[in-house]
């Protein structure tokens, strides 16, 4: 497990997915765009939803328990960040989830 750091927070996330989102994040933050990032907690973790503001003002961190980087699903990535423009924001979703959705939206591909 790999940790997002926000400001002076850090959240946990599972290493694959933390590197998929280290890469959307850093594509919109180049672009000096500001959003949120939501997902939801599970039962282990107190249940609920959360969701933090991003922006290229506010020091964003990824640490990583794992020694060597995953190989990233394309699919995954895209679909991520087609998500990341839409109201709601970045949403973080399963790879499974994502390649269905990539599936049925083949122009992401």
């Amino acid at each position: 497990m790999g940790f997002l750091i926000h400001g002076k927070s850090e959240y946990e996330f599972e290493d694959r997915l933390l590197a998929h989102l280290k890469t959307v994040i850093g594509q919109k933050l180049k672009k000096q765009e500001c959003f949120f990032l939501s997902w939801t907690k599970t039962p282990e973790e107190g249940s609920g939803r959360v969701s933090v503001w991003l922006s290229p003002y506010i020091t964003v961190g990824f640490r990583f328990s794992g020694s060597r980087p995953p190989e990233l699903n394309v699919a995954w990535v895209r679909t991520m960040n087609a998500l990341s423009h839409t109201p709601r924001g970045l949403v973080v979703i399963s790879e499974d989830d994502a390649v269905a959705y990539a599936k049925k939206n083949p122009d992401l591909l």
